[in-house]
């Protein structure tokens, strides 16, 4: 080409560019949001992941999209986000869907069940596996749209004031415990209690409660359970894998352009995953401050583990025979953990095993 034609063609291609870039800009209209967490501030891990959220969407769109980040109780309190994102009081929130089991117990699934999935399975199960298209109908019949954001990973079994050695220790115990994993330990005797996290401590502390849970050592240590219960037991069997969500108004979601879905989907997967690292950096090291101060590691007995599984798989049978959308949920996630397990015990669980083994000697 000569060096004429060459100029030509580039001026040409500027020309081009510079049309398009408004075009494109303004195809993407400016919007202000609000999202509410059911997090309180301090909770860095949670509430951060809400933040990262936030600031990805902002500089994915040249700050044309705003998101706007409430805590727990300052817009509603933090178990009524579901409510709260239904009505459009907000487009947003951030939540464990299994706080709302009360409303349609198969919203525990889309967070985690008693001796459920471990948190790549979950991952595994809703973005591949169905898991995805089976819990979309049921945020929809709520005026909602779902999308995983930050998972837990496998939670510690709560801060308990005496030791815990025999199911008939849990008789009677007032226990706050979230979600459907309430409706299970009941079968023991417990007395599950529902409480947002920042009401948990006070009610530890004036002895309304005789144990907590909540997930694990480095959020447990910021909620001061440690100074009230010194006895922490492992592991929490109701959640193996947690599960936050990110839930949006189904018509606020529905209204937005296809790039937008996508740049919020992009951003919610982005930060749960940064949410998720967070809880696999900082646990180990709380976890070492905690038995410094004097938090006495527990395991929960066999007796109690069996008790536990033989009462949760009664329940879901029981609520399997009066609820055909849990009943196919649970089909799908059990079909699922066994074809998964089989995997791991072969290759995964050994090796881990392995190591856990050779560091104890070094």
């Amino acid at each position: 080409m000569k060096r004429r034609e060459f100029l030509r063609a580039a001026g040409a291609g500027l020309a081009a560019s510079a049309v398009a870039t408004p075009a494109i800009a303004q195809s993407m209209p400016e919007l202000k949001w609000r999202l509410t967490a059911s997090w309180p501030k301090s909770l860095d891990t949670l509430f951060g992941a809400c933040e990262d959220f936030s600031k990805r969407v902002a500089e994915s769109t040249d700050n044309k999209f705003q998101i706007q980040i409430f805590a727990a109780g300052e817009v509603v309190p933090g178990l009524q986000v579901l409510d709260a994102v239904q009505n459009g009081t907000v487009e947003m929130g951030h939540t464990a869907a299994y706080y709302f089991w009360g409303k349609d117990p198969s919203f525990a699934f889309a967070t985690a069940i008693p001796f459920g999935l471990n948190a790549r399975q979950q991952d595994a199960w809703q973005l591949r596996a169905g898991g995805f298209e089976l819990l979309d109908p049921l945020f929809a019949d709520f005026g909602c749209y779902g999308i995983p954001m930050g998972n837990t990973c496998a939670q510690m079994g709560g801060w308990f004031r005496k030791e815990i050695k025999t199911v008939a220790d849990l008789k009677g115990l007032k226990f706050r415990i979230g979600g459907f994993a309430g409706n299970v330990i009941k079968r023991l005797g417990v007395v599950p209690q529902s409480i947002a996290p920042s009401d948990i401590y006070p009610a530890l502390e004036k002895g309304a409660l005789d144990a907590v849970e909540w997930i694990g050592p480095y959020d447990d240590e910021k909620l001061g359970f440690y100074k009230v219960a010194k006895y922490y037991y492992y592991p929490g069997w109701w959640e193996g894998g947690a599960h936050a969500h990110l839930l949006i108004n189904r018509s606020k979601w529905n209204g937005l352009s296809k790039s937008y879905q996508s740049i919020i989907t992009a951003a919610a997967r982005e930060a749960g995953v940064g949410m998720t690292a967070r809880y696999d950096y900082l646990n180990p090291p709380a976890m070492k401050r905690l038995i410094a101060k004097g938090t006495q590691l527990r395991p929960f007995s066999a007796e109690i583990l069996e008790a536990s599984f033989k009462a949760a798989n009664d329940v879901y049978a029981d609520m399997g025979k009066r609820n055909a959308r849990f009943k196919k949920i649970l089909d799908s996630i059990m079909a699922f953990h066994r074809e998964s397990y089989s995997w791991w015990q072969v290759c995964e669980l050994p090796f881990d095993s392995f190591q856990v083994r050779m560091l104890r000697r070094t």
